[in-house]
């Protein structure tokens, strides 16, 4: 996720383009820090510009914290809970 990455909006210098923070309370971002100039799009809903394929009808695990957990998955539409059983040949 990039919630914590810093975010600048350009701001007009009379010489130059400088960058500011978006939140001044957060802390001046480093050599080696990632900084974004514009929001990365939303990934919930579909966008097939972007290749963005969306997260409707996709399996999500409700245990999970993890990419595959519906705290991101499920963007805060809810979930249908399926419990399926499985019966496979031993070898």
């Amino acid at each position: 996720r990039n919630d914590a990455s810093p975010h600048r909006v350009p701001r007009r210098d009379r010489y130059r383009l400088q960058l500011r923070p978006h939140n001044p309370y957060h802390k001046t971002p480093g050599v080696k820090d990632l900084v974004y100039l514009e929001p990365s799009p939303g990934f919930c809903e579909k966008n097939p510009r972007l290749g963005i394929p969306g997260t409707h009808g996709r399996a999500s695990n409700d245990t999970s914290i993890g990419v595959d957990g519906c705290d991101l998955m499920c963007c805060g539409r809810g979930y249908r809970t399926e419990t399926m059983f499985v019966v496979e040949r031993c070898n």
